[in-house]
């Protein structure tokens, strides 16, 4: 009896070493999140891509990483880093408000936040107060392009639920304005069915630049090796070659570390 009663105790503790074993290497397991936002990061099929993609994929090749890229809609991952220990998510525009909320690794991208309008229209904009003037400014609800004009205290803004909604809006008359950033634009036309052409820039406000934003409980050391690797590709061209492929006619040589969120 006693030798069964020993053999179940220690089973009993075997089975829970084991357990918290595999837990605590979960929760030190790294994930790596990302959203629908070409062409910086995007599924075709079942396959993933874009810039940030790309650059992404190299820094983990070359710190031996195999973390694969997980996809969920914006407002989800951005819980998900905001509240849970060695998570990545990416990109994201890098805000004085989040500044303190994340460690930054990058810059991956910049790209210009600026007002459209219908080509033709006729409508000028001079400056935020001529902006703030207008009767309704489109722009995609909880971007950051939408908590900017927040702050920039506009009072005047339409919430819609995709950027490709504010194309076929504006061509459609239903809104003078759209603010969007520079690097989406072309995909947003793209999906609205639209040309280059049929929208104009009217102002542009500030320029914004995107990072990897891993969770405050993420091992500092892993989020400076993956800087150093990303500080690599930039001296040796390989990031250059990354950028020109997604982004072709923009500088990536112009992209300093320092964020730049200053209108």
């Amino acid at each position: 009896m006693q030798t069964l009663i020993r053999h179940t105790f220690c089973r009993w503790l075997l089975i829970t070493a084991s357990a918290l074993l595999s837990a605590n290497v979960a929760a030190g397991e790294l994930q790596l999140l990302a959203d629908e936002n070409p062409p910086l990061s995007f599924t075709d099929g079942t396959q993933a891509k874009g810039l940030a993609v790309d650059v992404v994929r190299e820094i983990q090749r070359r710190v031996g990483d195999g973390t694969l890229i997980e996809f969920q809609p914006w407002a989800r991952g951005y819980r998900t880093v905001s509240t849970q220990a060695n998570v990545g998510l990416f990109a994201m525009a890098r805000t004085p408000e989040r500044e303190t909320l994340f460690q930054w690794l990058g810059p991956v991208s910049a790209s210009k936040a600026s007002f459209y309008g219908k080509r033709g229209s006729g409508l000028r904009i001079n400056n935020l107060d001529d902006a703030k003037a207008v009767e309704r400014v489109m722009v995609a609800r909880d971007f950051y392009t939408h908590r900017l004009l927040e702050r920039l205290g506009f009072t005047n803004l339409e919430l819609v639920p995709k950027p490709e909604t504010m194309v076929k809006m504006a061509l459609n008359d239903r809104a003078p304005l759209m603010f969007t950033s520079s690097a989406t634009l072309p995909d947003m036309l793209d999906k609205a069915g639209a040309n280059p052409g049929d929208l104009e820039l009217v102002y542009t406000v500030t320029s914004i630049q995107t990072y990897v934003a891993f969770s405050l409980g993420t091992p500092r050391e892993l989020v400076t090796k993956w800087q150093a690797a990303l500080d690599a590709m930039k001296r040796d061209g390989s990031y250059a070659v990354i950028y020109a492929k997604w982004l072709p006619g923009e500088a990536p040589t112009k992209i300093k570390p320092e964020a730049s969120f200053s209108p």
